[in-house]
């Protein structure tokens, strides 16, 4: 499985490349998900399912990334903690460039950590825990 959750991740950055260029697929992004999801950080745990409205939350959520100077995001590393035959953990440390105004671009390090399920297909990102996104931003001054 886990050639199959990297090939997953390869997958997501791509897509992510092209969601910052604007020219991203919504029904192809959501294809990485599972239909249900749960996501937790420090501003709680969500819930949603993968449906038009995650569709259209993810289309918003690029647009917001691409207006605070998203650039890049590309993944560092993907290291997989195995559950079961048919779960795991995929730690995978992402690094973010974002161009400011008024100086140099920022680079930014974090890790997510996904919940993956592989139920006979490829395999489908069903969960994530993260970091405080927004207060990491902030800091750097970005958004």
């Amino acid at each position: 499985m886990d050639a199959q959750v990297r090939k997953l991740f390869e997958r997501y950055e791509q897509l992510f490349r092209k969601s910052l260029a604007g020219d991203a697929d919504m029904d192809e992004v959501a294809s990485v998900y599972a239909s249900a999801f749960i996501a937790a950080s420090p501003a709680g745990v969500m819930v949603g399912n993968n449906d038009d409205q995650f569709k259209q939350a993810m289309e918003q959520g690029y647009a917001h990334y691409r207006a605070i100077g998203t650039k890049e995001m590309r993944i560092r590393d993907v290291r997989i903690s195995p559950i079961d035959e048919h779960h795991c953990v995929a730690h995978v440390a992402w690094t973010s460039i974002y161009a400011r105004k008024d100086g140099p671009d920022v680079t930014i390090d974090f890790d997510v950590h996904y919940l993956v399920q592989k139920l006979g297909g490829e395999p489908k990102v069903f969960g994530w825990v993260s970091g405080d996104e927004r207060e990491v931003l902030r800091k750097h001054g970005i958004g």
